[in-house]
């Protein structure tokens, strides 16, 4: 099995922010996008780059996954963004509303035009429809590609849809996000919960997101950090599980197996496998 990158957390940080850009040194996310699209006003986004590219050169952030989320195709701010960001070799570069596998390959071609290190990864963003009804093409696109994150508000808002608990609305486009993911073989990540006073609500969001498949969760405050760890991680009995079936597997004389009454096969093998790489790789980063 490839080696496994925690993504439970993901937060969202304004990059014109400088004290939310030290505060993000401390926050025990898994990963961090250093925004400057919603995030920042226009009269602040070439400064807001600047801030950006310096937090990323810093290596202040420990083993976080540290991204750039830059202005979208289009826009008068998108080309110097993706050189800038391309420069400062970041884990990813986030780009909004990417609708095609064309527009992959045109910034695939734009990153390594300027320079862009091998580790810096595409994230695109899937938020609209027609991004969800041409997903696999997407995802498939380029080896560059590493993640989807699902852009839920503007899903939401290009659906005329409402936000609801359990978000029955955009069910379909989020399975369908998932599904041309784990065909591509990319992290997938959810979308960000809006009511950050609602712990409740956040939580069996983040609950959902789990048992639909997520990596982790897209976060707009660190009080939703620790909420979506917790979430995203194998919990303790489920590590406990899958050592113990990997080891009933694993001394079978080559007949049937059974662990806990429940017969085993391959297939939960591999499940088993992977928990507990997603459990050792956050023991790592906590370490």
């Amino acid at each position: 099995m490839t080696e496994f990158t925690p993504l439970r957390s993901v937060l969202y940080m304004p990059s014109s922010n400088e004290r939310a850009l030290e505060k993000a040194k401390s926050i025990p996310c898994d990963g961090l996008i250093l925004d400057l699209e919603d995030a920042v006003a226009p009269d602040a986004k070439v400064e807001a780059r600047g801030k950006a590219v310096a937090a990323v050169k810093s290596g202040e952030y420990g083993r976080r996954t540290v991204t750039i989320r830059v202005n979208g195709i289009g826009t008068q701010w998108h080309d110097d963004d993706i050189v800038a960001a391309s420069q400062a070799g970041p884990a990813a570069i986030v780009v909004p509303k990417v609708n095609s596998a064309a527009e992959v390959q045109q910034l695939v071609a734009a990153m390594e035009a300027a320079g862009a290190p091998e580790h810096t990864k595409l994230w695109a963003m899937v938020e609209t429809p027609i991004a969800i009804l041409d997903c696999l093409a997407i995802a498939q696109a380029s080896p560059r590609l590493g993640a989807f994150v699902l852009g839920t508000n503007d899903l939401v808002k290009e659906l005329y849809a409402e936000h609801v608990p359990g978000r029955a609305p955009i069910l379909p486009s989020l399975h369908t996000a998932l599904l041309a993911g784990r065909a591509a073989g990319i992290a997938v990540i959810d979308g960000v919960y809006n009511d950050v006073k609602n712990t409740e609500g956040f939580l069996a969001e983040c609950e959902q997101g789990r048992q639909m498949g997520f990596d982790g969760k897209t976060l707009i405050h660190p009080g939703q950090v620790e909420g979506a760890n917790a979430a995203f991680a194998p919990s303790e009995e489920a590590v406990e599980d899958a050592r113990g079936l990997i080891e009933a597997f694993e001394s079978s004389d080559g007949g049937v197996v059974t662990y806990k009454n429940k017969m085993v096969e391959n297939l939960h093998v591999e499940s088993a496998k992977r928990t507990l790489a997603i459990h050792e790789a956050i023991t790592a980063l906590q370490g």
